[in-house]
């Protein structure tokens, strides 16, 4: 091995030092079918242009959403994306930037990350948001833990039409500590009685707004009713844009805000990375994960910024800290924050009414296909429609017709026959009257 850098005897002191006798040992907690019994099939050695050509031609099978119709939604949504905001993250001062531990040499990184805070908590209606988390789904996990945390109980609910992968993330993240969460069914309908399962020992309820099927929904009531049983309400927002038009979480009552960011400034990536958002009130602000910045002045009067709180492990003792997310998503945040900065607060609403309307639009127009149905009773720019066949075969045909036409519940939600029917179809700004008419007509031949 060329490059490994510690000698025989070296690794032989170092597995002795951890009571294993090879490093085959390290790997026992994995499952034999998991593993590889040898090598890939691929070639040993290649020249670069040989491997550069392999992989362009591997790239070309890829149906990217900026070159075809794109209805893609399921958390992950195609907008445009000023060129200016490539253009500023790129500069190698945000490139080479890492932790601002030294706040007087990392002024620029220190502001970015303030203002990007403030934009969370305008958007959010809360008083006060985190220097980003990774993403939606485990800033939703992290919501839940800080919740537990804040009441010291020792359950969460999940309603039933949380992203199944946030659910997901969450579980994973809750089963070696000392809470649990409840997890109610998906019901495209929307029909829950959340407020049934509020117990004594329920620390927070968890939704989404719009719900995983789209659908919209006031919680105001269930907050109160969360308040008056000493629990909190968690909402998770993972298309950001609809902030723009609906009842902000904190108008709504939610005392923690978990999000995905993806949609301001950030491209669809082939699934990362992303940008998580978690806002919370005032109060709880020393139980709130990641770290904060905050503005103050120098000894001259100068204004400046800083780490306010950095309750994390990298900061503080490991079993005192309130997360052990090691780093931030910096580059995807600054992206968030120049692009929500270059929309300004009235182009923000302005590109909210665009996405609805553009969602209105396909609406009716897939409504008029015989057979085709839209489940939702209310939607932003996302909505679900119930097909008189197969929703993943119907998707493959479109993929073959070049059109990415949404996702297919059953691929997050799978071995339930009760979804295997459901389309989730999303509509942004990017969607032109030719790509809906493209979209429609080949799923009249589809189905």
């Amino acid at each position: 091995m060329r490059y490994m850098p510690h000698t025989a005897g070296e690794r032989k002191e170092m597995l002795a030092k951890i009571g294993v006798s090879s490093v085959d040992d390290l790997f026992t907690d994995i499952p034999l079918e998991a593993r590889l019994d040898g090598l890939l099939d691929l070639p040993l050695h290649a020249s670069e242009m040989v491997v550069e050509k392999n992989f362009r031609a591997l790239a070309a099978k890829n149906l990217s959403p900026g070159e075809v119709p794109c209805f893609l939604g399921a958390g992950a949504y195609q907008h445009h994306i000023p060129a200016v905001v490539d253009h500023l993250i790129q500069r190698s001062e945000f490139l080479t930037s890492y932790t601002p531990y030294q706040p007087e040499i990392s002024q620029g990184t220190l502001q970015a990350l303030f203002e990007f805070q403030t934009q969370v908590a305008l958007i959010t209606g809360m008083e006060v948001a985190n220097a980003s988390m990774y993403d939606g789904a485990t800033s939703c996990a992290e919501a839940v833990l800080m919740a537990c945390r804040v009441t010291r109980r020792k359950k969460a609910v999940l309603s039933g039409n949380l992203h199944p992968q946030y659910r997901d993330v969450t579980r994973t993240t809750l089963q070696f500590t000392e809470f649990a969460a409840e997890e109610l069914p998906a019901n495209p309908a929307g029909a829950e009685d959340l407020a049934a399962h509020i117990g004594p020992e329920v620390a927070c309820v968890v939704v989404q707004n719009p719900d995983f099927f789209g659908r919209l929904e006031d919680f105001t009531a269930l907050a109160e009713k969360c308040h008056a049983a000493g629990a909190l309400l968690v909402v998770v927002v993972n298309e950001v844009v609809s902030l723009g038009a609906v009842k902000s979480p904190g108008e709504m009552g939610a005392d923690i805000v978990a999000g995905e960011g993806q949609s301001i400034g950030v491209p669809l990536s082939f699934g990362g990375p992303y940008v998580g958002l978690l806002a919370t009130r005032q109060k709880y602000v020393r139980q709130m994960p990641g770290r904060l910045c905050g503005e103050t002045v120098d000894q001259n009067g100068k204004r400046g910024f800083v780490l306010t709180l950095s309750t994390r492990e990298q900061h503080i003792r490991r079993e005192k800290a309130t997360s052990n997310i090691c780093t931030n998503a910096g580059l995807c945040s600054l992206a968030f924050t120049i692009h929500m900065s270059l929309l300004g607060e009235t182009g923000f609403t302005r590109l909210a009414a665009l996405n609805h309307a553009k969602a209105v639009t396909l609406a009716e127009k897939l409504d008029g296909i015989s057979g085709v149905s839209i489940v939702n009773d209310s939607f932003f720019n996302e909505f679900t429609l119930r097909l008189p066949t197969d929703a993943a075969g119907v998707v493959e045909t479109l993929a073959e017709k070049r059109i990415l036409g949404g996702v297919p519940v059953s691929r997050l939600i799978p071995g339930d026959p009760a979804f295997a029917n459901l389309l989730l179809v999303a509509a942004t700004e990017t969607a032109s009257e030719e790509d809906m008419d493209a979209f429609v007509n080949a799923l009249k031949e589809a189905i």
